[in-house]
């Protein structure tokens, strides 16, 4: 007799469903390619959030997944650039940057059981002009004695990598989930 799935992702057998660690997956691997060469701010942080927030059928896990799966990916970039990146753990920008994946999880549960292109987009921009604006409040109070209005322009050249890598990894997050879907049949209702 098949077990109807709860929202912890386990059956009431008490056997794990697939979903939530396919979207674990997905999204530690998307972190991880911050290990790549990349431009700068060419990173998949805002779309983890929106995919995290629009996917698990638990809010905890939709807020902790990707917090985690970033939080991995600075322990290892800071493994493979040294002391020098682990002093970014003791910065305001550190806060910033997680509080901005938090808040854009939360703008992804607005894409809950709604996922198509257009909002997919629209959440992406959303999301990367939040991240903008955040980070360079915080940078402005902590490194632009100028102001904050020469801080955001100082980031604008940052701000098109930002957009271009939260659309591709948008792309490849959301993209790839809808096709897995196709073929995996638990992976099909609105969250997981």
């Amino acid at each position: 007799m098949p077990h109807a799935d709860t929202p912890n992702g386990l059956t009431s057998g008490n056997t794990l469903t697939p979903g939530p660690w396919v979207l674990t997956v997905m999204i530690l691997i998307a972190a991880l390619t911050r290990l790549l060469p990349h431009p700068p701010n060419f990173s998949p942080v805002e779309a983890v959030a929106l995919f995290g927030g629009a996917y698990f059928a638990s809010r905890q896990l939709a807020l902790l997944v990707p917090l985690l799966a970033m939080f991995v990916s600075d322990l290892a970039l800071g493994l493979v650039h040294g002391g020098i990146y682990f002093d970014y753990f003791a910065s305001v920008h550190f806060i910033g940057i997680y509080a901005c994946i938090a808040l854009s999880t939360l703008l992804g549960f607005g894409l809950r059981g709604r996922v198509t292109g257009p909002r997919v987009l629209g959440y992406s921009l959303a999301g990367s002009l939040l991240f903008f604006l955040v980070t360079n409040a915080i940078s402005g109070t902590e490194f632009c004695r100028a102001g904050l209005l020469s801080c955001y322009a100082a980031g604008l050249p940052f701000f098109q990598w930002t957009v271009l890598g939260t659309l591709f990894y948008a792309a490849l997050l959301f993209g790839g989930f809808a096709l897995l879907r196709r073929r995996v049949p638990q992976l099909r209702a609105q969250t997981i």
